[in-house]
């Protein structure tokens, strides 16, 4: 049983990252831990990377690397193909240039947007195309894509810590060109230590995470397709889910009004905008008590 349609002030706080308030209290005692360097230096293979305060920070500094002048465009390419982006993504790019979905004549770098775990199919092609590539893998930490070398092809690598992990700051920036980049970060050595601490940590534990988030994806889109939903996208070898989505164009649902349904019962969420979709939390710390209660917050909804 669950308590639908809450006090506002007893709502639970379930969101698209893994963080949970009881991390307030769990992250600062970890103990100081250096293991995910380690861990960095054998998958990125002695490449050149470092830590940032955001994804939002990572991208940055990997666009002030070009140079770019006002009317150069950066062509924003995902693997949906809808025109949806995050104006994190957007907002960063405006600050320096244009941007656009298309390859234009002035396109001087490709973001390639790898979204919610899911990689963009046509990285190889784009790879000859032979314009500097920006991958977008904030959802995408533990997909490797099989044959779509997810995070190996672009000029530059970015990751969004708290998309994955239990932790509200960090992100990192890698590059697959260049020894060093001249822009550092903004991140303070209290923040690092803390960020390298709980990764560290979580990090050890990576097939488990891995495993949890593919099993919570399977079995909430088993509560989700009986009552006649669709999943958006399928979960091929190799992809680590970031959210799950749905497609709800066959039942008709007012979609904003369904997000202020969810975000009222405590659930982070949003729609997927230009298409009749939807996406909930599905990280590793979820239970499938927490999904059934997805579930019947889902089926109570009544426009």
């Amino acid at each position: 049983m669950f308590v639908l349609h809450p006090d506002p002030y007893l709502q639970p706080a379930y969101r698209i990252s893994p963080f949970r308030t009881d991390d307030i209290a769990v992250n600062p005692t970890l103990p100081e831990d250096n293991y995910i360097d380690a861990y960095f230096e054998n998958r990125f293979g002695g490449k050149h990377y470092q830590y940032t305060l955001s994804g939002r920070e990572a991208i940055s500094i990997a666009l002030r690397h070009y140079q770019f002048q006002k009317d150069d465009v950066v062509t924003i390419l995902t693997t949906s193909g809808n025109f949806y982006i995050s104006a994190c993504v957007t907002g960063e790019i405006e600050k320096i240039c244009r941007w656009s979905r298309q390859i234009v004549s002035n396109t001087r770098a490709i973001l390639v947007n790898h979204e919610f775990g899911f990689p963009y199919r046509e990285m190889k092609y784009l790879k000859e195309i032979g314009i500097p590539i920006i991958e977008d893998c904030a959802h995408s930490f533990f997909s490797n894509g099989g044959d779509e070398n997810i995070g190996t092809l672009g000029d530059f690598v970015i990751y969004s810590f708290p998309k994955m992990f239990p932790v509200q700051i960090g992100g990192l920036l890698v590059s697959n060109v260049a020894d060093s980049v001249e822009e550092s970060s903004q991140v303070n050595d209290i923040q690092l230590r803390y960020i390298k601490n709980v990764l560290s940590h979580c990090l050890k534990s990576e097939k488990e995470i891995i495993n949890q988030r593919v099993h919570n994806f399977y079995y909430l889109s088993g509560l989700i397709e009986s009552l006649g939903f669709s999943s958006r996208f399928q979960l091929d070898e190799g992809e680590v889910p970031g959210v799950f989505m749905f497609n709800t164009d066959k039942q008709k649902i007012d979609l904003a009004e369904l997000k202020v349904y969810f975000y009222a019962h405590g659930i982070q969420c949003s729609v997927f905008y230009g298409e009749e979709a939807f996406f909930l939390p599905v990280h590793q710390a979820l239970t499938k008590q927490d999904m059934d209660y997805f579930l019947e917050v889902l089926k109570s909804f009544d426009q």
